[in-house]
């Protein structure tokens, strides 16, 4: 998701009015919101390196969504969130998509750069590793199409940018494949076996999360290496487009790569109640199909979720994808719709009888085994 109004909130990444640089005056400090989690939960989450596949730092599509300086409630919520890596992606294209990629590099890297007390940036896994050391949250940076590789030439280019991840596809055909909403998928076109060959050559990570299931099952096959679908869920278990065929899950682990498991609603379950118990379900599904070495988590939502958007925001973001989407009244889950999800996914991980080692590989062991193994 994340790809309403792409345009607006490019522009007003770059053209915002300068960072304050006067702070309010600090206050008493608040009770650690950490400390209502078992001592175990929190001896993972804060030991283990968390990555979440798919999370812009701040879903906010209004003018001053990327220029407003982090307030201190943020500036807590990031450091209690015991994540330390963030893929942030969002979804571009039509006929500037090149130049809207470059954009949102530029904006959200200097984002990142405005706001060093908080976040750092990834480029290598060691840096992933630094950034658990300063306690700080390392910035992925992706983008959920390939339509801004224009020629083959723009995959290194966009590696040397920062890029580190991209999707083949948003929800719709482009030049490389399909998306999961179209009505027929042809699967990976020539030019796209170009790209995904050059993205494999660059060391960029493949991800085929909004892709459509020919599509998926052919940049597996394609790429010499293991790719990802960073954030997705089972379709056994939702019964959504959206959602992976078990085929695709045990092609993508034969691979040796890894599926990040979302918590958007209507991608886990297809009625209420939905909670964080139904997001482990399809961890676990993953794990009975496969083994625990191939699933991770993909929230693909910021530390609080889409419910919490402006109104006129979430009402557009509904409005932007097809029906099939199937959006009911609220889009996040009960369990898994604030700034610490972590530490209560892991609760229900406990509760279910997982081992510490096993709960941090999802946590994000997996995904970091993967993109050592991918990025140059």
């Amino acid at each position: 998701m994340t790809g309403v109004d792409r345009r607006s909130l490019l522009g007003a990444a770059i053209a915002g009015p300068a960072l304050a640089t006067s702070r309010a005056m600090a206050k008493p400090a608040a009770a650690d919101p950490r400390a209502r989690y078992s001592p175990r939960a929190r001896r993972i989450v804060e030991q283990a390196l968390v990555i979440d596949m798919l999370a812009p730092p701040r879903l906010d599509l209004s003018e001053t969504g990327w220029t407003r300086p982090l307030s201190d409630k943020e500036r807590a919520d990031f450091r209690t969130s015991g994540i330390t890596g963030m893929h942030n992606a969002i979804g571009i294209g039509g006929p500037d998509a090149r130049v809207d990629a470059l954009t949102f590099l530029a904006a959200q890297q200097g984002f990142a750069g405005r706001n060093a007390d908080v976040f750092s940036l990834v480029g290598s896994v060691a840096d992933l590793d630094r950034a658990k050391a300063e306690r700080k949250i390392g910035m992925i940076m992706g983008l959920q199409n390939a339509e801004q590789f224009e020629t083959t030439k723009d995959v290194p280019l966009f590696y040397g940018l920062g890029l580190r991840c991209a999707q083949l596809t948003y929800n719709s055909q482009n030049r490389i494949g399909s998306g999961c909403t179209d009505r027929v998928d042809g699967g990976v076109s020539d030019y796209g076996a170009e790209i995904v060959a050059e993205m494999n050559k660059a060391g960029m990570l493949v991800d085929v999360s909004h892709s459509g299931d020919r599509t998926t099952l052919d940049a597996i096959a394609l790429s010499q290496g293991p790719i990802a679908i960073t954030h997705a869920n089972c379709r056994a278990l939702s019964h959504h487009p959206r959602g992976k065929t078990d085929e695709a899950i045990v092609a993508l682990a034969r691979k040796g790569g890894v599926i990040g498991i979302s918590g958007v609603r209507q991608f886990v379950k297809d009625r209420d109640p939905t909670t964080v118990a139904d997001v482990a379900d399809h961890i676990e599904h993953v794990v009975k199909l496969t083994a625990v070495e191939h699933v991770g988590i993909g929230s693909d939502a910021d530390l609080n979720g889409y419910d919490d958007m402006a109104p006129d925001q979430y009402k557009a973001l509904k409005a932007a994808y097809k029906s099939s989407y199937a959006f009911r009244d609220r889009i996040d889950i009960e369990g898994f719709d604030h700034p610490r999800k972590m530490y209560d996914l892991t609760e229900e991980l406990i509760r279910r009888g997982w081992s510490d080692a096993n709960i941090a590989l999802v946590l994000g062991g997996n995904f970091r085994r993967l993109l050592a193994a991918t990025w140059q």
